[in-house]
């Protein structure tokens, strides 16, 4: 199955020499736009943002960004250096596969192209304890033996994260020599809370075993899909509160959307930039009967860049009057 090459750049409408800060505007732009919460086409939607989430996931990352304009115009010959023996696809089984045997997922939210060069799982065997692989210890010559464990990425949005969700997903396991194709469809519970990087198992849907032994397994490894507003750290949610400059020096309430919700909150007065605020039991659930994380909400002081010349009378006038220095030391 010919993997297809995905042109991020052109996904998040950036210049290949687009700065952190450019990649990090344009996905908030984009995913606010197709987030499937607000978008009117839910199923177009839903997929463009998917795409969208897929392109910052490598161009927001120095070190993916790094190896993919390496790729440049050479990637199908990068593929094929990268292809392990048996010519193993998006999928990364875990024990050897058979012979000409590839993975194809569907239903995980990342395409066969991340799969292959960024999704950052060990291809082939089990890893021993000087940091290599070694052959599944099922296996052997002559002898019948369990199918290899198979692993991949699985999406996962917040609000899916924090409700939990049943994805389906599919599993094509393709024997390039013979050109014959087999299909696993079934459904996965993604469990309310699940955190970043948890490994979700999917019993006897991995490589078929032969001689009559049992099927290996499907590990899905969970990947928060990156949200224009919030960000997780395990439990704790986290939230980027833009406020003018008068709200911190002189306090405010502001009303701050939530994954379930909004939340009232006072700033005091004098609230400084970076500060941090911190609603209880308002993040992630824990588990069953564990509660929840918590809602942390970071203060960013924004400054006006257009001004109107009554605003920059004002600006002027408080210039004039305020005795104010950033640069001499408070006395005590």
């Amino acid at each position: 199955m010919a993997i297809e090459f995905k042109d991020y750049y052109t996904t998040l409408g950036v210049a290949r020499d687009a700065t952190e800060e450019d990649i990090k505007k344009a996905f908030r732009k984009l995913a606010r736009k197709y987030h499937p919460d607000v978008a009117k086409d839910k199923k177009g939607a839903e997929e463009k943002f998917k795409e969208v989430n897929e392109a910052n996931e490598v161009l927001s990352d120095p070190v993916k960004r790094k190896k993919y304009d390496e790729l440049g115009p050479n990637w199908q010959d990068e593929a094929r250096a990268q292809a392990p023996p048996g010519g193993a696809g998006a999928g990364r089984p875990r024990g050897p596969a058979g012979p000409g045997q590839e993975f194809h997922f569907g239903g995980t939210g990342f395409s066969d192209f991340f799969e292959q060069f960024f999704s950052g799982g060990s291809r082939y065997g089990i890893p021993s304890e000087d940091g290599g692989f070694s052959p599944n210890p099922s296996s052997g010559a002559g002898r019948a033996r369990r199918g290899g464990d198979v692993e991949g990425d699985v999406l996962v949005t917040l609000e899916e994260a924090m409700t939990g969700t049943v994805r389906p997903i599919s599993l094509q396991l393709v024997n390039s020599q013979t050109g014959q194709t087999e299909t696993h469809m079934f459904q996965v519970r993604i469990p309310a809370g699940v955190t970043e990087g948890r490994r979700i198992r999917v019993p006897g849907q991995g490589e078929p075993g032969g001689g009559g032994t049992p099927a290996g397994d499907l590990y899905l490894r969970v990947r928060h899909a990156a949200h224009p507003d919030f960000h997780a750290r395990e439990s704790d949610l986290y939230h980027e509160l833009e406020v003018a400059p008068w709200e911190a020096v002189l306090g405010a309430e502001i009303v701050v959307p939530t994954l379930d919700g909004t939340v009232k909150l006072r700033l005091a007065p004098g609230t400084a930039n970076g500060q941090q605020l911190r609603v209880r039991g308002r993040g992630l659930p824990k588990g069953k009967d564990a509660g929840r994380g918590d809602f942390h909400v970071i203060v960013s002081v924004q400054l006006p860049t257009k001004l109107n010349d009554a605003e920059r009378a004002q600006w002027e006038q408080l210039r004039t009057i305020s005795t104010f220095n950033p640069r001499t030391a408070p006395t005590v």
